[in-house]
């Protein structure tokens, strides 16, 4: 039987198009999977900041899971902006009642402009019922140093928060370093029953337009999981993408502050989906 590799993206709407829902559904669609999603909250923003937030009701919020759930069957699901306690719970829940096989959560607490999308009290829900449902979680800078409670400005220091974040009980941290000082970008990986991490390292692009990457690397990761790829592969090419995509749009003007990267420039060369084992690894 012919079939899609589906992603649900469980996270906000932006209204300027260009990260949350949108950049989900962008990202997916280029890369080759086919996209649901669920929304969390509806947001009025362009590229210069966010103006107000609606979050949808949690039972809202659980009937669009469970809808696609009981009869798309997702083969990953990222998990983006969470407002509150209560839609954290239902996400939680949705999670243990159906078993995804790939679940990838960026954790998105503040935006680029630098307004608070989460509030206080959901982040203990995040710690405690999200993190150890995940397969990988994509934390930037700014939301390790909310979750560990420490400084991360350094290379050294990201392998340690990652290190932290990895006891929470999620099987994987990838900690991104976009906001690292110098030319140079470099993310951090841990794995669960690895003592070592692994860094991707990549030039930095100068651009006023990244806007939404963080929301287009995790659902990029999240495509390549449900096409069959390993996850140390899928992170590989996700950041090429994503690295392209910057590149692509650097030069192109959307709105007066922060432009998306360009979603839809050449894709990087994907391989077919295949078939895989529970870890993600595909079978010979």
């Amino acid at each position: 039987m012919n079939t899609y590799p589906c992603i649900l993206s469980i996270a906000g709407s932006d209204s300027s198009g260009g990260a949350g829902i949108q950049a989900d559904l962008k990202t997916i669609s280029a890369l080759g999977g086919y996209a649901a999603t669920a929304i969390t909250a509806v947001t009025a923003q362009n590229t210069t900041g966010v103006r107000a937030i609606h979050a949808v009701p949690p039972e809202i919020v659980r009937q669009q899971i469970e809808a696609v759930m009981e009869d798309i069957r997702p083969d990953a699901v990222k998990i983006g902006m969470i407002n509150d306690t209560e839609t954290a719970e239902v996400i939680a829940g949705c999670l243990q009642r159906y078993h995804p096989r790939f679940v990838v959560f960026d954790p998105v607490m503040v935006s680029t402009s630098g307004h608070r999308l989460i509030k206080e009290e959901a982040i203990h829900t995040l710690v405690s019922r999200l993190m150890p449902l995940a397969t990988l979680i994509t934390p930037n800078l700014g939301e390790a140093e909310i979750l560990t409670g420490r400084r991360v400005a350094r290379i050294d220091e990201m392998e340690a928060a990652a290190a932290h974040l990895l006891t929470l009980g999620c099987k994987a941290v990838l900690l991104k370093g976009g906001h690292l000082e110098g030319g140079e970008m470099c993310d951090v990986l841990r794995t669960a029953g690895d003592p070592h991490p692994r860094l991707f390292t990549d030039r930095k692009i100068e651009s006023p337009n990244t806007h939404g990457t963080g929301c287009t690397l995790s659902s990029a990761i999240a495509t390549l999981l449900a096409l069959g790829t390993n996850l140390p592969r899928a992170i590989e090419q996700a950041k090429a993408y994503v690295t392209a995509g910057i590149d692509a749009g650097k030069d192109v003007h959307i709105g007066q502050g922060h432009g998306p990267l360009n979603h839809f420039h050449a894709p990087v060369p994907l391989k077919t989906r295949t078939a895989s084992t529970p870890d993600g690894t595909p079978e010979p």
